[in-house]
């Protein structure tokens, strides 16, 4: 059969990436560099969204700063509803093809924004139902997605995975919020969305080519509560697992909250464009680079626990600088330096947290930790997106971003007392 010209070019694309590479890298890798890929091209279009949804709801709908939180808190409550469940099934499952299908659907989900608007049904209650719909699909989808880096790469090279993952992430971050912006100055923002729509279609095109041999070892006595409260279980009595939970959790309530006010501060308190608060967000993707580059080193020099209190310091700082930033020019420089220290605190903490996390969790359980350490972590990140669009309509969006720097802050103290992530200094062996 013959090959279209987009395959042809991807796979001569992969080819030369092949020649650039050490020989030891992961990237040699066949299955790994589609995996790489993908997840290049998603996060590319991630980035669109990133942007463009919430500029719509700031920009062409005028919401308010409760509305915005309320719109972040549906992106997210799907977590806490379906993840504990969705672990349970997705360890019965093949995962690849629920990661597949799970790009599809957020496709669809995001096309819908700029249909509804032609028509003239765009409103802030359909972002609400879009937002719910990714979060339920990435509930379980993006679950699957982390399982499927397990069945790829050796457990023992999971933070250089994560890190090249992050340089996948960094890639479209440096030249996506700066696309998106023009897209958004050209098209509008409900538009831009469409190209996020493309390029999740290419992105499950991709994944589809990958082949991934998976043993499913399902008991005849299955019992869905049994199986769930199993996973439960492994986590309560894990103490990795339990210092884990407790600090990311508390570190997604401090980003939610400030993540609310983000854009509505570059629009209103600094009076950016949309085409600037996306050549703003390029800061973001440098900080990702840099991070990504040099994230497995810092590790492995720091260990993994310094590394994720580092991460935590550097989040604190980027937002209370932004809390204190002026109203001008020099303000307008905080906030990119505030979106730098945020890409390269959140990398430090992310590379390290998910290859701790799949590096203490037995193949068969999975699904169910990966889903119930995504429960306990999200579980303070929507009162958090509330908290922050609460305080950022009544007390001022500079009180919100104070209130994460300083909840970033005493969580990095907490984290340095605490003997459990002080004291990782490198992956533990099953």
């Amino acid at each position: 059969m013959q090959q279209s010209p987009q395959a042809n070019y991807l796979q001569s694309w992969l080819l030369r990436l092949n020649k650039l590479v050490p020989a030891n890298d992961l990237l040699r890798d066949f299955v790994y560099r589609r995996l790489w890929t993908s997840i290049l091209i998603s996060s590319f279009g991630a980035q669109i969204t990133l942007l463009a949804l919430p500029l719509t709801a700031a920009v062409l709908l005028h919401a308010t700063p409760t509305q915005m939180g309320l719109l972040t808190f549906m992106e997210i409550f799907p977590y806490v509803l379906l993840s504990l469940p969705s672990g349970v099934w997705l360890d019965r499952v093949r995962k690849l093809p629920v990661y597949i299908t799970g790009e599809l659907a957020i496709s669809l989900a995001v096309a819908s924004v700029p249909v509804a608007w032609w028509l003239g049904y765009l409103n802030m209650p359909w972002l609400y139902v879009v937002g719910f719909f990714i979060g339920a699909v990435n509930t379980t989808a993006g679950t699957a997605a982390q399982i499927v880096l397990t069945q790829i790469v050796p457990r023992e090279r999971l933070i250089e995975a994560h890190a090249k993952n992050a340089l996948a992430t960094s890639g479209s971050e440096v030249a996506g919020p700066a696309t998106a912006g023009a897209l958004i100055k050209l098209l509008g923002a409900p538009l831009a969305l469409l190209a996020d729509a493309i390029l999740l279609l290419t992105s499950a095109a991709i994944l589809r080519k990958i082949k991934i041999h998976e043993v499913r070892e399902v008991a005849h006595d299955a019992n869905f509560w049994r199986d769930l409260k199993e996973g439960l279980k492994f986590v309560a009595h894990n103490k990795i697992l339990v210092a884990l939970a407790l600090t990311v959790g508390i570190w997604q309530m401090a980003y939610n909250a400030a993540l609310v006010v983000q854009i509505l501060f570059a629009t209103r308190i600094l009076g950016l464009s949309e085409h600037a608060v996306g050549l703003s967000y390029v800061c973001m993707g440098i900080g990702t680079v840099l991070a990504s580059i040099y994230g497995n080193r810092v590790s492995k020099k720091l260990g993994p626990g310094l590394c994720m209190i580092l991460g935590f310091l550097l989040c604190s700082a980027g937002w209370g600088l932004l809390a204190i930033a002026p109203a001008n020019r020099f303000g307008v420089i905080a906030f990119g330096m505030m979106l730098i220290l945020f890409a390269v605190g959140g990398v430090f903490i992310f590379i390290n947290f998910l290859a701790l996390r799949q590096a203490v969790t037995p193949e068969p359980l999975l699904g169910r930790i990966t889903s119930t350490m995504r429960w306990l972590t999200l579980l303070p990140a929507g009162p958090g997106a509330l908290i922050g669009g609460w305080l950022g309509e009544y007390w001022g969006l500079r009180h919100t971003l104070g209130f994460s720097c300083i909840c970033a802050l005493l969580l990095a103290i907490f984290a340095w007392r605490n003997q459990t992530i002080r004291s990782i200094k490198s992956l533990p062996q099953l």
